[in-house]
């Protein structure tokens, strides 16, 4: 028998709400997928789209970027315009093959430490029924690896 699909996931989250959930899911030791790698920006509008592209051309099987819930961006409206680009992007990679599940946007707050956890499992088991990005084998470095 085989070893079981992990998935990599890279998730992008707003410093002043989702990487603070994420914090506290950690520190009240809440069981989500260990192969998921946090990266904070100061706003979920910061992400660029180009980043979410070359993180799956390097063979990562999910991105998820996290913003504030609506009314809550530090930024006024950071999340907004984070949430259009992804709508966007998604419909992009799409047209080149790559199914759009594979990106996530998503809203937690600074409380909400097991909705971070429940997304992180969910978009686990969801990236688990797609199978490996097929970019992978073609271009993944080793530390993907779990």
């Amino acid at each position: 028998m085989g070893e079981e699909f992990r998935p990599y996931i890279l998730a992008f989250c707003c410093n002043w709400c989702a990487y603070a959930g994420a914090d506290l899911a950690g520190t009240s030791r809440m069981q989500y997928a260990p192969t998921v790698r946090v990266i904070r920006v100061m706003c979920s509008g910061r992400v660029n789209p180009v980043f979410v592209l070359e993180a799956l051309k390097q063979g990562v099987d999910g991105v998820a970027i996290l913003a504030c819930h609506p009314g809550d961006c530090h930024y006024m409206s950071g999340n907004f315009k984070a949430e259009r680009r992804i709508h966007l992007l998604k419909k992009l990679i799409s047209e080149f093959g790559i199914d759009s599940r594979r990106v996530k946007f998503d809203v937690v707050s600074a409380a909400e430490g097991k909705r971070f956890a429940e997304m992180i499992n969910n978009f686990t088991e969801e990236l688990k029924k797609l199978g490996p990005n097929p970019l992978r084998e073609l271009n993944a470095p080793a530390e993907l690896e779990p």
